[in-house]
């Protein structure tokens, strides 16, 4: 399924995010405040650039951001991105967010925000696409027989407030651990998913599209 992203920032990490998720078929527009470094999207690129600043609200709306299913702030500046993915999600509603981070001690501060971050030390492309995409997320452990993987799954907001076992009941799977203002947890019955949680859970190879589909959607209501 293709749908469309906006990314913030067309340095190394944002024409090469932008690249990769093209080349997925996805729709991508690109904002930067300098012209030139659209250079770097090179020549076969078939996206939508936009000079600007990234949190600016007009920038936003003329790369389409209300149509966007995700957002990645990637510029130079830790406070550009946070505020330009703060603006994306509470402005604009845009349930996807993620920005990269210089300083990795104020990785806490930004998941309080409900804004998952990557800081620099630790970013690859892989991470920054599983926290972007809608399916297909590369897993982070595959079983030798290639059957069971262990991959980060992007849970829908409306989850906000459920027991992690409410998960696993939905799908089929099990939480393996849970990120939570930076550090991984091992769940226990009675952990509730917070704004900001990362889940990783344990899946069926085969099972993992639909596991996504499921939480991308609300829960459903119990009789």
């Amino acid at each position: 399924m293709a749908v469309h992203f906006v990314i913030m920032g067309c340095g190394r990490v944002g024409s090469s995010l932008a690249r990769a998720l093209e080349r997925r078929g996805h729709d991508v527009a690109v904002v930067d405040q300098d012209e030139t470094s659209f250079a770097r999207l090179g020549p076969t690129f078939e996206g939508r650039t936009v000079t600007g600043i990234g949190f600016d609200r007009d920038t936003l709306h003329e790369a389409g951001i209300e149509n966007a299913y995700a957002f990645a702030a990637v510029s130079s500046g830790d406070n550009s991105n946070i505020l330009a993915a703060r603006v994306a999600r509470e402005t604009f509603g845009v349930e996807h967010v993620v920005a990269r981070i210089y300083d990795p001690g104020r990785a806490e501060i930004y998941q309080r925000l409900g804004i998952p971050t990557v800081a620099t030390v630790k970013w690859t492309s892989d991470q920054m696409l599983r926290r972007l995409l809608p399916e297909g997320h590369l897993p982070e452990y595959t079983d030798p027989s290639g059957r069971i993987v262990i991959a980060e799954v992007a849970v829908s907001p409306t989850w906000i407030g459920k027991p992690l076992r409410a998960i696993e009941a939905a799908t089929g799977s099990r939480v393996a651990f849970f990120t939570r203002l930076g550090e991984g947890s091992l769940p226990d019955a009675d952990t509730i998913l917070q704004e900001g949680d990362l889940v990783h859970l344990a899946i069926v190879r085969d099972n993992l599209a639909e596991v996504e589909r499921t939480l991308d959607s609300a829960p459903a209501v119990s009789d």
